[in-house]
């Protein structure tokens, strides 16, 4: 089999290029380390061949079960390096779930870390794929033996070559990873990633947020999910340095290490900006090289936008969209944030998106229908699930190809702009009528004291399904469920209502920090 090595790139040629140029620059800033290109690099190359060497080889999978470390870092360049799919995997999940994950992609090696040891260790053991299991951190011999194929971090890099990767064996339609989703509605589904797919979006995301190559920025967002991870590929693709940090569990902690350290890009979801919210030394820290603000996974309240604004008023404040099929769908310029808050924006580059009808035919401007996304940063299916994958990549409108189709209720603008309404599954039918939980959860956002909210449809008999909000309240507020009621019938139309009101003191998440719906009733 021939394989012809021409200009296209793959995924770690990011990499290879970067420390081939910048060499001595700071790639990464973790747990006091501060780390070059050029040690990455060489880390990285030392332990594909400890892969290749164990038998991993092209389009295998590797699994690596851990924190936002160097550790995690370096593993997911040495398993590209080693023409393999890396998978990365939350460090909060659970050993039933590590052990469903593991059978589902049936990795030949494990990358973790011995604080997990709790964890990984039965479905390791279990798991008759694995040829390689490597644990960072101080690991008792006892624990090492008990493992299949077990060896200690530090004695696997020693035993590699680290002045050159392995030969190349994959071309840039190959699996780069293989993503799982968060399993908030069912089984966690693996999403397939090819190097061009995650070349196309990188570049497209480095476009419009303008990354330069002096950039600093936060990751505190799981490498294990999309939004994270391309924090970390943006950077590398630009010679930029990455402050990794395990979560933004201290926010004090985290907003020193930012002013220390001179962060100019904050990604955040919007429970982080929630705590901020209430963060009352905010302005205590000089936070004035920040240059952007990301958010992702829901449109930012109002109050939150105006937070940013006061707290970083030199920033671009962008307000995004994404799946983990495609990472990015839209973005909302920083110029419109003001004039359209509640919009997640236009496609993003190299990308078309429209709205459909349950015919499939697309629809007119300000009608909700079914987001529709083309481009080549689509993934290719759903790891080894055939009725799902054809479910959501079907044929789009020139011959032979496939588009996303997304699940989620959207409407646009005769300008092009994304406004998102619900998940297709989410949707409350009460009265006969069709009620958006974003829309219920976006007022109540938006009434002062409330710094949480999720809203789901319970069984009624007269109404079908009924309206229940759960809030969190901000530190020292306590509001009545009858002023929140008042403040709802002030704001929204009857039917979207809720009939019940509940405050809690928080609400479930999942592990990348979304509100979690299944563990509300």
């Amino acid at each position: 089999m021939g394989i012809s090595h021409g200009p296209v790139p793959l995924l770690h040629d990011y990499l290879l290029q970067t420390a081939r140029e910048c060499t001595d620059r700071i790639a990464l800033v973790c747990n006091k380390q501060r780390i070059s290109y050029g040690e990455i690099d060489a880390r990285s190359n030392s332990l594909a061949h400890v892969l290749v060497a164990s038998g991993v080889k092209r389009g295998d999978r590797v699994v690596v079960f851990a924190d936002n470390t160097a550790e995690t870092v370096i593993a997911f360049w040495a398993v590209l390096k080693a023409n393999a799919v890396v998978s990365i995997v939350n460090p909060m999940t659970r050993s039933d779930k590590l052990s469903y994950l593991l059978q589902d992609c049936r990795p030949a090696a494990l990358i973790t870390d011995v604080h997990l040891h709790s964890v990984f260790s039965g479905p390791a053991q279990e798991c008759s794929h694995l040829r390689s299991v490597i644990v960072s951190g101080a690991i008792d011999d006892a624990i090492l033996a008990a493992l299949p194929y077990a060896r200690r971090w530090n004695d696997a890099l020693a035993d590699g070559d680290g002045s050159a990767p392995p030969a190349r064996s994959c071309i840039d339609m190959d699996l780069a990873a293989i993503i799982y989703t968060s399993g908030s509605t069912g089984d966690p589904k693996g999403v397939m990633m090819t190097h061009r797919n995650m070349l196309t979006a990188c570049a497209s995301i480095v476009s419009y947020l303008e990354v330069q190559a002096d950039e600093v920025i936060l990751g505190v967002l799981s490498l294990a999910y999309s939004y994270g991870l391309y924090q970390m590929i943006m950077a590398f693709r630009e010679g930029a340095r990455l402050v990794l940090e395990r979560s933004f569990a201290f926010p004090a902690q985290i907003l020193n290490l930012m002013v220390d350290e001179g962060v100019t890009a904050f990604p955040g979801v919007p429970t982080m900006f929630a705590v901020l919210t209430e963060f009352k030394s905010i302005k205590d820290y000089d936070l004035s090289r920040i240059r952007y603000v990301t958010n992702a996974a829901a449109a930012l309240p109002v109050k939150h936008i105006q937070m940013l604004r006061d707290v970083f008023p030199a920033a671009r404040i962008y307000s995004m969209y994404g799946l983990t099929e495609c990472n990015r769908c839209s973005y909302l310029p920083p110029k419109d944030i003001d004039r359209l808050p509640q919009s997640i924006g236009i496609a993003i580059p190299n990308t078309e998106m429209w709205i459909v009808d349950e015919n499939d035919n697309k629809v007119a401007p300000g009608v909700v229908g079914q987001l529709v996304i083309r481009g080549a940063n689509v993934m290719q299916g759903y790891w080894e699930k055939p009725e799902a994958t054809a479910k959501a990549l079907r044929p789009g409108p020139l011959p032979g190809e496939r588009v996303f189709y997304t699940g989620d209720y959207c409407k646009m603008d005769d300008k092009g702009y994304l406004y998102f309404v619900a998940r297709m599954d989410d949707i409350i039918k009460s009265r006969g009528e069709k009620v958006a939980p974003k829309e219920v959860e976006h007022t109540l956002m938006n009434i002062p004291g409330v710094k949480e909210a999720a809203v789901i449809g319970v069984p009624d008999d007269m109404l079908g399904q009924a309206v229940k909000a759960f809030v969190v309240f901000e530190e020292g507020i306590a509001l009545s469920e009858k002023q929140l009621h008042r403040e709802c019938q002030s704001r929204l139309e009857s039917v979207m209502v809720p009939k019940y009101i509940v405050a809690v003191p928080s609400l479930p998440k999942t592990d990348n920090g979304k509100i979690k719906k299944t563990g509300l009733s």
